[in-house]
Order: C-alpha cells, then structure tokens, then sequence
C-alpha cells in the first residue's frame, strides 16, 4: 500500500491533463495541470540536489499559500527533507527562534521582503532562496523521477510550530505514518460527503498552509481527484469564493460568525415585510428543531428558501455542498443558522500532536450542534481527570522537537494528555468544554471553564469581538469585552445570563475595552485563539480597577 506522498503522486500522474491547482488573482484565474505541477516539483528537487539538501535536512517554508508553496512542499518531502512551514504574518524575531531551534538549512520564501525581514533579525541565517527560484530553476542534466524518495513509517516529514498560546512555541514532529493514516481517514470522510459524483471536488481555500489542519486538507485533495483553488487576497474572499464556486472548503468559527452577523443586520436594514419574513422563518426553523411544528410553519419556511436564503447560498457557488469548520468549537447558534440556509457545517477537533484531527462529523450522521463529530477510525479517545481529552492512535506526533521533557508531560502511557477539556454523548459525538489550563480557580476554591460563559454572553453581543473572563485567586469573576459595544447592552446580556447560573460563575463586574485583540499585538496567537497571559499582563490596572485595586508592578 503506497504511502500518503506515494499516492499524492499517483494521483497528480493521472492527471496529468487535467487542472489540479488554481490561484485567485483578482477576476482572472492561474491553474496548472497534474503535469505542469509534476514539471515544477521536479525542478524543485533538482534545485534541492544541486544545494546538496539531504534527506532529514530541515527546510523552511516562508510565504503566503500559493502554487509555488504547495510545489516546494511537495519537492521537500519528496526529497525526504524535513519541511519547516511558517506563517508569513508572524514577526521576524519569532520565525528566527523557530529557524536556530530547528537548526534548517535552508529558507524558501515567497517574497524578498519576508527573506530580508529574516536576514535582518538574524545574521547567520540560513541560505534563503525564493520560491520562484526554486520552481523555475533549470532541471539536472538528468531528469528527477516522478516518484518521492523511499521512507520508512517512523521518518520524521515534517515540523510544525505550534502557535503557542503561552507564547513560547514548539516544534511537533510528524512521521510518515501520521499522514499515511490520517490523509486516509480525511479521504474517507469526504468521499462520503461527496457520494456518488463524479466530477473532480471542487476545493476553495484560504486559510495559511502552514497550519496542521489546513495543510492536511491540501494534501487530502491531492490525493483525490480534485481541483483546488487558492485564495491569494482576503479582502476580497467573497468574490474568490464565488469565483471558485467550491463543493466544499475549511473555515474557522471567526468567518462564519461574521457571515452570520452580515446577514442578520443587512437583514434588519430591510423593509419591514423581510425582516417580519426573516423573524417568522426563524421561529419556524427552532420550532421545527425542537419538534413543536405548526400548521403553516412549511409554508414560511418556503418563502424564506425562496426570497432570502436561495439569494444566500448563491454567494457560494452553485455547487456547495458543505462547509468544514475547525481550529475552536462553532457556536451552536452559528451552526444552526447555517443549517437553516440550508448549508450543512461539518465540524472537526483535533491538534498539531494529533496530525490536525482526532474527529470529524460523519455526512451519513445528523448534525449535533455545539458537538465536533465522531473520533475518526483507528483513534481512541477517553477522558481523564478533570474532564480532560486523552487520545491515543497512530495520529499520534513523535514528539516535541528537542524537547523530551515537554513531550513526556503530555505523553503517559501511550495516551496524549490534549489539555482540552469535553465530554461525549452516547453516540461518541464529542463536545469541547473548555481548556484546562484556561481554569479560573476562585479564592473560593471553586474551578471554572471561562469558555462556556464567555460563549454565552457573546451569543447576547453580536457586536463584540470578544468576551474574555478573569478572576483567578479573586472573590469573584469579572469580564473584558472588546467591540463595539455599549456598556448597557452588557449590563443587559449579563441580567440575563447571571441568573441561568449559580452565584459563584456569575459575573459581578466588567470593562469594554478600546483596543482589539489581535495576533499583531499579541493578544491572539497567528490562528486567532486567546492570550489569555498576554491579555490579563496588558490589562492590569483595568482588571485591577474591577476588583477596586490598584494594579500591581
């Protein structure tokens, strides 16, 4: 049975006359056949040979996602060096202490800015050669077979950098055999997703390649017969989206959530009859959901499909079939709404050490809101003290690179300790509650998940870009709510969440914050997750202020 990069192979010869990867630039389209594609990986690795790069060699991948990048990867791992991807947006001095930890060889990059922004920060950086160089190269005198280099299960393909949420990042090593098994798994979810059609899947994509997840989605379609689009510009996402008229694509809960948004208040600018429509399909889809129809509930929800959700999903293409969501758990809300548009959103959990995904929704299975899927075959998962997700399988990374100590913490007795926690129903559908170290311990004594709470008062403030809670070691919780938000619609989302919950997971006090949390100022790790460290130290005498203390140096 041929490994994950042997069949990614297999699949690009045989389609060798056919369009198997395009790129978005404005109105107009770049693609490139199986064969073109197999041309500029062959002079990739014509380029590494002549460089005298070895198997094992660590190489860096530095750019935005694009043809060249996904030809480089390729070429890398067909060489059998060990490919380093880094996110284009992260600061040079970061990217530096990933490059000395790794010890790379070699640094490609998509742009001369980002290899001078490295060089700058780092004296003895590597040799830095830009993708075009590599893609465009002369081949050798003698042609470099289509076929990857001979590798073993347990051989080290890649390291990914985890985006540290306590800021100090680690390499996660995955072999082989992760992919092997996980590329399987993907493939085999979507092909249930995509049934009995016959046409290539039609993949759009925006989120960086350098993420486990979203790398794992690209090399999932490769494998099969697809035709994959890239985003090249995110201000202009919803015209891509349209333009690449995809089946399906991967996302992150912050999308969906302001589509969401978008929609409901350009519908609540709408004439009085659309928006009454609006509010009456509504409560005919809860309705519906909860089991309680009415005799003309059919009858709106007809109407609605008809002059406003149809308008909806044209923005997609017309060929979606589902939506796949992942890197943070999709509030229930949100997914429900999708659902009414008639646009089914798969969900996924899973971690850079699991190779991207422990679960995923099955398409023959009803969709469970607020819940991530099934554990995808061949992998266990059980839970541990604290309603902690422990997952052991063959998914499972190799390891911290360099960092034995930190591996053995999360790695006991086979089992990987994700620091997440959840609980599953008896259908093995899984649902995130929290992260444990995101544990606000009261002086109280009493422990709580900051997530759920947060979740439920940002469902009340659509306007909010985020609900943060603190309180460790104090009497009580307070909350940081940053958006554009009034501090009555807070007062009032908090009168009505205060009292569904017991006095100690209430929330006594609360700032609206000016400033945004963002991954340029620190605040969100580069895939948009909370900072929770970084965020309490900034804010301080804000935080202070809610306790009526002063802050401390």
């Amino acid at each position: 049975m041929p490994n994950f990069l042997e069949a990614i192979f297999l699949q690009v010869q045989r389609s060798a006359d056919r369009v198997v990867l395009r790129e978005v630039r404005g109105e107009v389209i770049v693609s490139v056949t199986g064969r073109e594609l197999l041309e500029q990986i062959q002079k990739v690795r014509a380029f590494l040979r002549a460089r005298g790069i070895q198997p094992g060699d660590r190489c860096a991948l530095l750019g935005a996602n694009s043809i060249s990048w996904i030809a480089c990867n390729l070429g890398l791992m067909a060489e059998n060096a060990i490919v380093v991807p880094l996110y284009s947006r992260q600061a040079a001095s970061d990217l530096v202490v990933m490059l000395r930890d790794c010890g790379a060889r070699l640094l490609l990059a998509g742009e001369e800015s980002l290899s001078a922004a490295v060089v700058a920060a780092w004296s003895d950086a590597p040799s830095v050669v830009l993708f075009d160089d590599a893609v465009r190269g002369k081949p050798l005198e003698h042609p470099v077979e289509n076929v990857p280099l001979a590798r073993s299960d347990g051989d080290i393909v890649t390291i990914i950098y985890t985006s540290g949420t306590s800021g100090e990042p680690k390499g996660v090593c995955l072999t082989a055999g992760n992919l092997t098994h996980m590329i399987g798994c993907t493939t085999e979810r979507l092909a249930l997703l995509m049934a009995s059609r016959r046409e290539p899947d039609r993949i759009f994509h925006y989120l960086p390649l350098n993420f486990a997840a979203s790398w794992i989605v690209m090399l999932s379609g490769l494998t099969r017969v697809t035709e994959f689009t890239l985003s090249t510009d995110l201000n202009k996402l919803a015209d891509e989206i349209r333009i690449a008229a995809p089946n399906y694509f991967l996302n992150v809960p912050t999308l969906l959530e302001r589509v969401r948004r978008g929609v409901e208040e350009n519908i609540s600018k709408q004439f009085a009859p659309i928006r009454s429509l609006y509010a009456r399909v509504k409560d005919a889809w809860q309705r519906r959901q909860a089991g309680r129809r009415r005799a003309l509930d059919g009858l709106w929800l007809d109407l609605g499909d008809m002059l406003i959700f149809g308008k909806i999903r044209a923005r997609f293409g017309s060929h979606l079939v589902a939506l796949i969501c992942g890197s943070a758990p999709l509030a229930p809300e949100t997914q429900q709404f999708f659902l009414m548009l008639g646009i089914p959103v798969m969900q996924g959990y899973g971690l850079t050490e699991t190779t991207g995904i422990c679960t995923l929704d099955d398409p023959r299975m009803p969709l469970e809101p607020g819940h991530v899927g099934q554990a995808v075959p061949g992998i266990e998962m059980r839970i541990g003290e604290n309603e902690e997700i422990l997952v052991r399988g063959p998914n499972l990374f190799a390891g911290y690179w360099n960092r034995p100590g930190e591996t053995a913490k999360v790695m006991q007795d086979g089992w990987f300790h994700t620091g997440d926690q959840g609980e599953v129903t008896t259908r093995g559908n899984w649902r995130i509650i929290g992260r444990l170290k995101n544990l606000i311990i009261l002086n109280s004594g009493h422990n709580i998940a900051p997530e759920p709470i947060e979740d439920r008062v940002a469902q009340l403030l659509p306007a909010a870009q985020h609900v943060v809670l603190t309180g460790n070691g104090k009497g009580y919780l307070c909350a940081l709510v940053t958006g554009n938000v009034a501090e009555d619609a807070v007062q009032t989302a908090l009168d009505t969440v205060n009292p569904e919950l017991p006095h100690y997971r209430q929330i006594r006090n609360f700032v609206v914050l000016k400033e945004a949390f963002t991954a340029e100022n620190n605040l969100l790790t580069a895939n948009g997750k909370l900072r929770r460290d970084a965020i309490n130290a900034k804010f301080a005498a804000e935080i202070a202020s809610m306790y009526g203390k002063k802050a401390t140096a």
